[in-house]
């Protein structure tokens, strides 16, 4: 083997090593230490009745992979003594105010200051709606759908570790959320392909859809204000978290993702002082 040849065999080597590196890095959990707050309550108006099925999976899930899962309706969990014991809070299909003090808010804000983790998942997109750090948190606020019906959504980042063996197009039935208030910080990585939208109501999606004109964003994370955030907003029906292996695996590797990035809860790096303490 030449000089030539033999070094680009040493890059190759490297750069398989590095790649898979960061991938371990990405996916790599160790689930006995993780614990998460599955968080289900609702503000006046509608109430989602996937919510149980959403709780069953993610129980199921805690089972299936050895993490632990507590579940709570109830916001006087939102105490810095309490989220400390959490790798990461989940809210599944939650709407409008969800706590009941700005105290609570605050303790909220703040765990996620101390480098805590959140997934939000389908109308976590219409939570607290009248509060300008948790819409900056999730990346914005939720707009308007289009009736329940079948779409392309499509991977847009296959090297995050979420994305893993999920369908590069992925055809399914759901509501395709339109966003508000959009925050320029998350990272997408999953669209939807507005093309693949019925023609029902043509002039509302145009409306809404703003400039987007072929895929518009469905799936982000983002490292925001000392924490980790995943958000999706998929996830309508009651079947998807039960029988839907695919949405499953979805949901799961936006948890594992999380989990991946929180190292350690530190309430001495948060700083607000009020639930709108101007942002850092």
């Amino acid at each position: 083997m030449n000089r030539i040849a033999t070094v680009w065999l040493v890059c190759l080597v490297i750069c398989l090593v590095s790649t898979t590196a960061v991938w371990c890095q990405n996916t790599a959990v160790n689930w006995k230490k993780v614990k998460v707050l599955v968080y289900t309550k609702n503000g006046k108006g509608y109430v989602h009745d996937n919510i149980p099925n959403a709780v069953l999976c993610m129980q199921k899930l805690g089972q299936q992979y050895g993490f632990s899962v507590n579940v709570s309706d109830q916001p006087t969990v939102f105490t810095e003594d309490n989220l400390k014991q959490y790798t990461l809070l989940i809210f599944p299909s939650t709407n409008n105010d969800v706590f009941d003090t700005d105290v609570q808010r605050l303790a909220f804000r703040r765990y996620i200051e101390a480098g805590g983790g959140f997934v939000g998942i389908h109308s976590v997109m219409g939570t607290e709606r009248n509060w300008t750090w948790f819409k900056r948190m999730i990346g914005g606020t939720f707009a308007w759908h289009p009736k329940f019906q079948k779409f392309n959504v499509d991977v847009i980042d296959s090297k995050n570790s979420s994305m893993q063996d999920l369908p590069k197009v992925w055809t399914r039935e759901d509501e395709f959320y339109f966003t508000k208030e959009m925050s320029p910080g998350p990272t997408v990585i999953m669209a939807s392909e507005l093309t693949s939208l019925n023609q029902d109501e043509p002039e509302k999606v145009k409306q809404f859809s703003g400039s987007y004109t072929q895929l518009y964003p469905s799936v982000w994370y983002y490292n925001f204000d000392g924490g980790y955030t995943w958000c999706t907003t998929l996830g309508h029906a009651k079947t998807d978290y039960e029988g839907d292996d695919t949405f499953i695996r979805h949901i799961f590797q936006g948890i594992r993702y999380v989990a991946g990035q929180v190292k350690k809860i530190d309430y001495s790096k948060a700083y607000a002082d009020s639930r709108d303490t101007p942002i850092r």
